[in-house]
């Protein structure tokens, strides 16, 4: 995910997409042996021999015919999931998205040039905004060359999705507005909004032709503050993204029918390159991207960046649009030009005549204030408890010195971790990419395997290991089988099918299955940038890290409101797992 930057590119940032494969269905029978497999540590003999009956029967009868149709559906399309994972996955879910569906925390790391401090909250978001312009300008021009792995050209187009895009509430369902293109296509919107005490304002990021740099960013959003400073809070419209879908979506139509103006706003907003959010806190950075003051995000843009009164960044993200790769990927970017210039703007100061930021004022009466207040009554009886912390008695160094790979070895120390907390399994998400095929996103990993199953009870390396990693390989490559059953599923359900047996068995949701992981995993690369997400189920943890050479950095999340969860609890008992494990590993070799 390095982001290699040409001025004379050789290959552009696109150029590969109609030639990328299009998305493999995978056997059947293969699936269906990797399901029987993910689902043995749950279950007694008795209920996997049930359980193995029902998979028979499936396998042998509707699944075959399931699977034709699955096949047919992948004659036609390059990429037989892209729609039903948008739309099953996001797009149709009702429950608010702000905060069980958004990623936060992702931005430059800046410790090593800006640590926390007061008084430079402008100054440095005027940097931060100039860079992250900059790399909107490298996607328009297509001069950010090709991710691939190895000689693997990987799909790119997640990365149109980054700036200009939003979701749009629907009743029933939402939808995603994307505005950008490159410049070979056309003209693409510059402005950026900028949100502060529940205020909006707007103003074009392109002067001439030519990004604003930063003393000029510095003036825009210096005037943004001193309009809003000393004044009344604005009406906190933005509080209603983060609203149950189809309340948020009646709320939505109700402000367009006050007042056409409105809706102008709303595209206004919808369509700008990002909204830069002017926070008053003084953050624990991760938990207030994800969980902060709701009335300055727009919790459906697919890029808020969020600047604290510390001088620290942190984001928040809808999920819809991309995988939180994209933003790792551009907060890394800021991140090294940041460290190359030591966070210090050392080009021109002029300042050229432009016009002010534009505030935008919403039209709203009583049903409108009601509605807000209830969103924020909403917002804030959640009760996220996210907790982030840097193990740093060793990294990626030491376990590479053991002839280890570094996500097995945390993925294993985490099954521990859980299994000594909870005293049972705990079914695992983790997240592999597929973007080696057209518009490719991600697979499962079911890391919680017979192999991690036997290491939690005898606390020793072995075979485990190179289980994982095949179990990754094979899902990076398209032969997961998660969304295949997805797939099959969903072709059921189109057709007015009964719903399988193999869906409704009970080991499908105790194993993971239909979105019920206990835990939520994702290893977010080895650069300095990391983030955080909600759990997938009310008793069950999110967990993103990031692997340093000397470090381990973690987001942990947990449902207050769950009396069998604890995110600090579960961090702690990782550390003790991940000392063990090193300990054992060094032995091992002596």
């Amino acid at each position: 995910m390095t982001n290699q930057v040409s001025e004379f590119p050789t290959e552009r940032t696109f150029q590969y997409q109609h030639s990328l494969p299009p998305l493999p269905v995978p056997s059947l029978e293969g699936s269906l042996a990797k399901y029987l497999d993910a689902v043995r540590p749950f279950a007694t003999e008795e209920e996997y021999q049930v359980t193995a009956a029902v998979v028979k029967r499936f396998g042998e009868g509707i699944g075959k015919d399931l699977h034709q149709k699955l096949l047919q559906r992948a004659r036609t399309r390059r990429n037989w999931l892209e729609e039903w994972w948008l739309n099953a996955a996001y797009l149709e879910l009702r429950y608010p998205s702000q905060l069980n569906v958004n990623f936060g925390g992702p931005a430059p790391y800046l410790e090593h040039c800006w640590p926390p401090t007061e008084g430079v909250q402008l100054q440095r978001n005027s940097i931060s905004m100039w860079h992250t312009l900059q790399y909107w300008d490298l996607l328009r021009t297509e001069r950010l060359d090709p991710h691939k792995a190895g000689n693997v050209v990987l799909d790119m187009d997640q990365f149109r999705m980054l700036f200009c895009t939003c979701k749009v509430p629907g009743v029933t369902k939402d939808t995603i507005i994307n505005y950008f293109k490159t410049e070979s296509e056309g003209p693409c919107p510059s402005h950026v909004v900028v949100m502060c005490k529940g205020r909006f304002f707007s103003f074009d990021a392109v002067c001439d032709g030519h990004i604003l740099n930063p003393p000029e960013l510095l003036r825009q959003l210096t005037h943004v503050k001193q309009c809003c400073e000393g004044e009344p809070a604005g009406e906190g419209v933005a509080a209603l993204t983060s609203e149950e879908r189809t309340r948020w979506a009646k709320a939505r139509e109700y402000l367009i029918g006050i007042d056409p103006a409105n809706k102008t706003i709303l595209e206004t907003i919808q369509s700008s390159l990002f909204v830069v959010s002017l926070d008053d806190a003084k953050p624990y950075v991760t938990r207030e991207a994800l969980t902060g003051d709701p009335t300055i995000r727009w919790g459906d843009k697919s890029y808020n960046s969020i600047s604290f009164a510390d001088g620290t960044f942190g984001s928040n993200c809808d999920h819809a649009p991309y995988d939180a790769m994209v933003l790792v990927t551009q907060g890394y970017y800021v991140d090294q030009q940041l460290k190359a210039t030591d966070g210090k703007w050392k080009g021109s100061e002029t300042v050229r005549p432009m016009p002010l930021p534009e505030e935008l004022v919403f039209t709203v009466d009583d049903r409108v204030r009601s509605d807000v207040a209830h969103a924020k009554q909403q917002y804030f009886e959640t009760d996220l408890q996210v907790v982030c912390y840097a193990f740093t008695s060793f990294g990626k160094a030491a376990i590479k010195q053991r002839k280890l790979h570094p996500d097995t070895f945390i993925q294993l120390a985490l099954q521990l971790a859980y299994y000594r907390q909870h005293g049972r399994l705990g079914s695992c998400y983790e997240t592999a990419m597929t973007r080696r095929f057209y518009h490719g996103r991600t697979e499962t990993m079911r890391p919680c395997t017979l192999e991690a199953q036997n290491w939690c009870h005898t606390m020793l390396p072995g075979s485990e290991f190179l289980y994982h990693n095949k179990l990754m390989a094979e899902a990076q490559n398209g032969k997961g089988f998660d969304r295949h059953l997805l797939g099959l599923y969903l072709i059921a359900k189109e057709e007015g099918l009964p719903m399988p047996d193999l869906f409704t068995d009970p080991l499908y949701s105790k194993s993971g299955g239909g979105g019920n992981f206990t835990l939520s995993t994702s290893l977010v690369g080895y650069t300095t940038v990391l983030g955080a997400v909600a759990p997938m189920v009310h008793h069950g943890y999110g967990f993103f890290y990031r692997i340093g050479d000397d470090r381990i950095v973690a987001s942990c999340t947990a449902w207050k409101s769950s009396p069998e969860t604890d995110a600090e609890t579960l961090f702690q008992n990782l550390v003790t797992s991940l000392h063990e494990m090193l300990h054992l590993a060094t032995t091992a070799q002596l």
